[in-house]
């Protein structure tokens, strides 16, 4: 069930992703240029002809003054106050097998969870940019996770809860032999 809608989460995403740059009147050469991304794989990703792994989200997301919470929400265009746990959206990165369910019922709130699932040895990175507008509570349920924030590596193991500190580059490192699970909090930074 998981990969079938990692493969329509996908198709939505590619089709979310044109229609939010052309509603702030960027072109793909200026989406590329703002998140970093070449503008042969925005147009790929658009087309649906690639996959994109949560790093370029996340880039592409920042770039759009999005969450990657948002930008998975929206592409599944729930607005609803109770999604059960089998509506929630569920995407698998191709690279990593880094998985994110978006818990919380609706994009844009002011709290967002995102329980995410961490394969043994996996890392997912993300820009400082990914962070500008947010605020990130990182509470580990299951196994290990490393946490890199800039300089500083956070070791959490289950139960523990790490508050982010100013934008910086981000990666959650799985160090251990078996799947990490954690949740994040994510609340919009007061402008």
């Amino acid at each position: 069930m998981m990969n079938a809608m990692s493969d329509d989460l996908s198709v939505a995403l590619a089709t979310t992703l044109q229609r939010l740059r052309a509603d702030r009147g960027l072109s793909g050469a200026a989406l590329a240029d703002r998140s970093g991304v070449s503008r042969s794989m925005v147009s790929r990703i658009e087309s649906g002809d690639v996959q994109p792994t949560a790093s370029l989200l996340g880039r592409l997301s920042a770039a759009l003054g999005i969450t990657l919470s948002e930008l998975i929400a929206s592409a599944e265009r729930g607005e609803r106050r109770l999604v059960r746990r089998a509506e929630q959206p569920v995407w698998t990165d191709p690279g990593t097998g880094y998985t994110r369910r978006a818990v919380s019922p609706a994009s844009g709130g002011r709290l967002e969870l995102v329980e995410v699932h961490l394969p043994p040895g996996a890392r997912v990175s993300f820009p400082a940019e990914a962070y500008a507008f947010t605020h990130h509570q990182i509470w580990v349920l299951e196994g290990d996770l490393e946490f890199r924030e800039g300089e500083t590596v956070h070791g959490l193991g289950a139960g523990d809860c790490l508050q982010t500190g100013p934008p910086a580059p981000c990666e959650f490192h799985n160090p251990g032999g078996r799947e990490c699970r954690y949740l994040v909090a994510v609340t919009r930074r007061a402008p």
